[in-house]
C-alpha cells in the first residue's frame, strides 16, 4: 500500500502520528534535548524574528484567501491557498524551531517614554494574554489542521463533502487564523513598539 493510500485508509492515525512527532519536536527544541540547531548569534535571531513575522503575515493572507475561494466556489484555488499556508507554517516551524534551539526567545520590557508606558500594569498583563492565546491555539490546531490537510491530500474533490473536512476546515481556519493574527500583533508589540531583553533558559 502506498503512503497516500496507507493515509486515505486511515487519516486520523497518520494525523495523530504526524502530531506527535511535530510536539515532541518543539518540547524537545526547547528542553534542550534536540541539539541539531546551530549556535546563532543576536543578529541571526533578530533576523530570524523578522522572517518569521513575515511567514506568518503570508500564511495569514494565504488562509484569509483560501477562505475567500472556497466561500467562493473556486476550490482549486481554496486548495492551492490552503495548500500554501501550510506550506508557510512549516517554513514557520523550522525557522522557529532554529531561532529557539541556537538563539534565545525575548521577553517584553516597557520602558519610560514608550507607548502607554503609564499603563504597563495593564499593557503587560494583555500582551501576555494575547501570546498564551496565541501559543494555545497553535498547539491546539496542529491536530485539526494535520487532519484537513490529510484528507484534502488523500481524496477527491468530489468526495470531500462527505467527509469531516468540511467542519474541520472551518475549525482549522478559526484557530489558525486568529493565532496567526495574535502572534504578529505580539511580535509587533514586543519587536516595534516596546523594548525587549534576552530570556533565560
Amino acid at each position: 500500500m502506498s503512503v497516500r493510500g496507507y493515509a486515505r485508509a486511515h487519516p486520523r492515525r497518520v494525523t495523530a502520528v504526524v502530531s506527535v512527532v511535530g510536539y515532541a519536536l518543539v518540547l524537545g527544541t526547547f528542553a534542550g534535548l534536540v541539539p541539531i540547531f546551530p549556535e546563532i548569534g543576536r543578529s541571526t535571531v533578530l533576523l530570524l524574528s523578522d522572517a518569521i513575522a513575515v511567514i506568518n503575515t503570508c500564511a495569514l493572507a494565504a488562509l484569509v484567501a483560501g477562505y475567500y475561494f472556497v466561500r467562493t466556489g473556486r476550490i482549486r484555488a481554496h486548495r492551492a491557498a490552503m495548500l500554501t499556508a501550510f506550506a508557510l507554517i512549516m517554513a514557520f516551524l523550522v525557522v522557529y524551531l532554529w531561532k529557539v534551539g541556537g538563539g534565545f526567545e525575548k521577553r517584553l520590557v516597557i520602558e519610560q517614554g514608550q507607548f502607554l508606558w503609564r499603563y504597563a500594569g495593564i499593557v503587560h498583563p494583555v500582551y501576555l494574554a494575547m501570546l498564551a492565546v496565541h501559543v494555545l491555539l497553535s498547539v491546539v490546531s496542529v491536530p485539526v489542521v494535520l487532519h484537513a490537510v490529510v484528507l484534502g491530500l488523500t481524496r477527491d474533490v468530489s468526495e470531500l463533502p462527505d467527509t469531516a473536512h468540511p467542519t474541520v476546515g472551518r475549525v482549522a481556519v478559526a484557530a489558525w487564523t486568529l493565532s496567526l493574527a495574535l502572534g504578529v500583533l505580539t511580535y509587533w508589540l514586543l519587536n516595534h513598539v516596546y523594548s525587549w531583553t534576552p530570556m533565560v533558559r
